[in-house]
């Protein structure tokens, strides 16, 4: 008989299926840019917040990883993390052989159809080098401010992992897909500086803003979870 522990928790799956979940859909999405009138002008930005239609779905990324890395540890972040990675190329490539492959007469689109879901090269370099970088970079901060305070403030380790991971991953991700690879490669517009200051700074308070509102979120799964864990185990011992 299997040891109950190998069997994977509710908890668990939920948590990489909300992180899966989140990280395929912002690499669809990522192509458009969405833009929001603001009641004042900021700095860079003005009366407008620009930013890429993933920003919200790439930032739940990171209340699910954060989540995990504080239930299950470093090893089983890094773990999730690293073969989310590699499944970003089973995605891509069941995306891009679908548009490769004839249409039928009663089909939508195909033009239509490779436009909504083939992300460009521009964005897909973009957002794979942001990723791999920035969710390294917050499972191994959070557990190394964890080492420093202990198991207490929870809401420190969050703030700055998630806070100073999206900075990177904005940072990486809007300069390559709209600056770097377009003037590389020669594909697509190669935005001026301020447009990619703008969406910089419009995607990173977003992501901001999500970092601040979730860690009551991070706190309310991680305190269940222990208090479920808690409680099964003390009837499996009963």
């Amino acid at each position: 008989m299997a040891h109950r522990h190998d069997t994977p928790t509710i908890a668990q799956v939920a948590l990489i299926g909300l992180f899966v979940a989140s990280l395929v859909t912002a690499q669809l999405t990522a192509s458009k840019v969405l833009a929001f009138d603001l009641p004042v002008a900021l700095p860079i930005t003005g009366r407008e917040l620009v930013l890429p239609g993933a920003a919200l779905a790439y930032a739940l990324t990171f209340v699910a990883s954060d989540c995990y890395t504080e239930l299950y540890g470093k090893r089983a972040a890094q773990i999730v993390v690293n073969v989310a990675f590699a499944m970003n190329f089973v995605v891509l490539a069941l995306v891009w052989s679908t548009i490769a492959a004839p249409a039928a007469e009663a089909s939508v689109d195909p033009d239509a159809f490779a436009t909504a879901l083939g992300a460009s090269t521009n964005v897909v370099l973009g957002s794979l080098l942001a990723y791999l970088v920035s969710q390294n970079w917050d499972v191994w901060l959070f557990h190394r401010i964890r080492d420093y305070t202990g198991p207490e403030k929870l809401w420190l380790r969050n703030l700055l992992s998630t806070g100073t991971s999206q900075a990177i991953d904005t940072v990486i991700f809007v300069s390559i897909a709209f600056a770097l690879a377009p003037a590389v490669l020669g594909v697509g517009v190669v935005l001026p500086l301020e447009a990619v200051l703008a969406l910089i700074v419009g995607q990173y308070l977003l992501k901001l803003a999500i970092a601040v509102l979730d860690t009551p979120v991070v706190y309310a799964v991680v305190t269940f979870v222990r208090a479920r864990t808690d409680a099964d185990e003390q009837a499996a011992t009963a």
